[in-house]
């Protein structure tokens, strides 16, 4: 798939741009704080209809102005699909191949994107809230159900919460709705355990030989899932719904005096080993960034072994954060496959066929334009 027409208004500093786009590399040159970053964001919620540097949609309207709107038109397979999403104050509108949707779940997954962006760097060596979104993000690309379900357990957790701290200031004595906000709590939580684990062994299926061929056959990368509670990858789902039983019997009287729930997949974490070792605390910066970039491109395989598609590729302002090395490994293996937006300061310094066959924009001030 590729996206071959972008419309933004009063989207962060564009007050009204379209663009054409090919299906190859296309790279976006400009100083920082012109707009580049946000062409390939607008891209990005386009396609998750959320942002992956903000959690406040407000924030992409431009100054004074009621909504943002992103229309582009993808091909794909059998045909083009227009997609368009609305950002007001009031929420978002979403509609595929012009028609509403009414589930920002039913809307999510029609365009695949992997983004690599500096942050991601921090998928190794950041906090366990960077990794829970990260596998959130990508399942929920390949998954509807999986994303109907973390929205089931967010309210459910919200509600458990709330009923929790009620316990805790002595607002309520009673435990039995305790007991049965648990259960559906549970209910929900291990289905999302279980996919987090199928999910993380196809990832390192994919990711296992991208990290052996760009740590030149010397590392071997595994990825690890640890969940919050004492759950096992291949035990069926009664299993796990005693083993969550259990743990909310042991963790009860804690849950209650702090007033939160201890467990669950919002707790979770997972871990990147390297020869045996955990990347985040023994691994060096350029085993960091290894293990980020084989993941990274192990998405794009995933994605494509999911859905016969290749995902559209956003590499924002990466390629000066790897060497050398790693940048040809990188730009070799998307060649001629995966449509690739590129954003940069320079192309100066980076000598690959690739980048010399690319279409190039200028942007500007909130202007774009194509050079070649």
């Amino acid at each position: 798939m590729y996206i071959e027409h972008l419309a933004l208004k009063n989207y962060r500093n564009y007050e009204d741009i379209s663009l054409e786009f090919e299906n190859k590399v296309n790279v976006i040159l400009g100083e920082n704080a012109q707009g580049k970053t946000n062409v390939m964001e607008s891209i990005y919620v386009l396609a998750m209809a959320k942002s992956h540097r903000t959690s406040n949609d407000k924030e992409l309207i431009r100054w004074d102005q009621d909504y943002a709107k992103i229309e582009g038109r993808v091909q794909k397979q059998y045909g083009p699909l227009p997609m368009q999403l609305i950002i007001s104050k009031k929420g978002k509108k979403a509609k595929c191949n012009h028609i509403e949707q009414q589930r920002l779940s039913q809307y999510i997954g029609n365009v695949n994107v992997v983004m690599f962006a500096p942050e991601d760097l921090n998928l190794v060596k950041g906090s366990p809230q960077v990794r829970r979104r990260f596998i959130d993000m990508e399942i929920g690309q390949v998954s509807p159900v999986y994303l109907h379900g973390m929205s089931q357990y967010q309210k459910i957790l919200q509600q458990r919460n709330h009923y929790l701290k009620m316990l805790q200031l002595n607002k309520q004595s009673d435990h039995t709705m305790l007991e049965i906000l648990t259960e559906q709590f549970i209910q929900v939580a291990v289905k999302i355990v279980a996919k987090r684990f199928e999910f993380l062994r196809l990832l390192e299926k994919w990711a296992l030989p991208i990290h052996k061929g760009i740590s030149r056959q010397l590392e071997t990368l595994k990825i690890d899932y640890n969940p919050s509670v004492d759950v096992l990858e291949d035990q069926d789902l009664s299993k796990m719904i005693e083993r969550f039983e259990e743990k909310f019997h042991k963790t009860k009287k804690r849950e209650i005096e702090r007033g939160m729930t201890m467990f669950g997949p919002h707790r979770d974490d997972l871990q990147f080993i390297v020869n045996g070792r955990d990347v985040q605390t023994f691994g060096s910066q350029g085993q960091q960034r290894t293990t980020a970039l084989s993941i990274k491109l192990a998405e794009i395989e995933l994605i494509h072994s999911e859905i016969r598609e290749y995902p559209i590729l956003l590499l924002d302002d990466v390629l000066s954060e790897l060497d050398d090395y790693r940048q040809s490994h990188l730009l070799n293996t998307i060649q001629g496959k995966v449509q690739t937006f590129v954003t940069t300061t320079s192309v100066e310094g980076i000598d690959h066929q690739t980048l010399k066959e690319a279409s190039t924009y200028e942007v500007e001030s909130g202007t774009i334009r194509k050079v070649n």
